[in-house]
């Protein structure tokens, strides 16, 4: 769907933040599937986590890219931090199961895809990050050869401040800011409706103020 717009790239490249950034504006962000599926995993006890089964791993991400995409509804721009074609990747490369063509063609994202470089300045390790920088790369590089492959229009963003990427964003997609479109969005009628004594413009460009009139008794 042309409103799905996935942002992918390397981890630790500054994906997360970029997303906080379009929710700060207005718009709809889904988080990444890896982060809740390593707290549903920890919580649960399963193991199917990157550094015990990355397979298993994978396939729930799968499952939830899946499920985030029948979730998505609305009209509006839709932001996805990592999605479908990143977990059918990890996948077929820890598998060497061929999902990704099948899984990639059915299931369409906005044809551009913005990827976050490598940017070993700002890339740490935590919990639930636990690869080094050197693995994150290669994944890079997976996920650069699986979006063109799958004929998506890469955009690799600039190494600049979130606020900046998601206006660089933006414009690359020839979106305004998320308030602003909503704005746009709303009806406008020709006649708005206003509560009593409230002053309104006419389509004349005359104003009025609408108030009730006294009750009058004919003799």
């Amino acid at each position: 769907m042309d409103r799905f717009v996935v942002l992918s790239g390397c981890s630790g490249g500054g994906k997360s933040t970029l997303l906080a950034e379009l929710a700060r504006r207005g718009f709809t962000t889904v988080e990444e599937p890896g982060r809740r599926i390593v707290a549903e995993q920890t919580s649960t006890g399963g193991s199917a986590l990157p550094w015990l089964d990355l397979a298993a791993f994978a396939r729930r991400a799968i499952e939830l890219a899946l499920d985030d995409r029948e979730k998505a509804g609305g009209s509006g721009w839709i932001f996805f931090d990592r999605g479908l074609v990143d977990a059918a990747a990890a996948l077929q490369h820890v598998s060497g199961e061929p999902v990704l063509e099948e899984l990639g063609r059915l299931h369409r994202y906005n044809r551009r895809v913005f990827l976050t470089p490598p940017w070993p300045e700002i890339y740490k390790t935590d919990t639930e990050r636990r690869h080094k920088f050197p693995e994150a790369v290669g994944e890079y590089q997976r996920l650069l050869a699986a979006y063109n492959a799958l004929d998506y229009e890469i955009v690799v963003l600039p190494k600049v401040t979130a606020s900046e990427r998601a206006s660089f964003l933006l414009s690359a997609l020839g979106v305004e800011s998320g308030r602003a479109e909503m704005q746009k969005a709303r009806p406008k009628p020709g006649f708005p409706i206003t509560p009593f004594g409230t002053p309104i413009s006419l389509p004349s460009g005359r104003r009025c103020s609408c108030r009730r009139r006294p009750s009058s008794t004919r003799t």
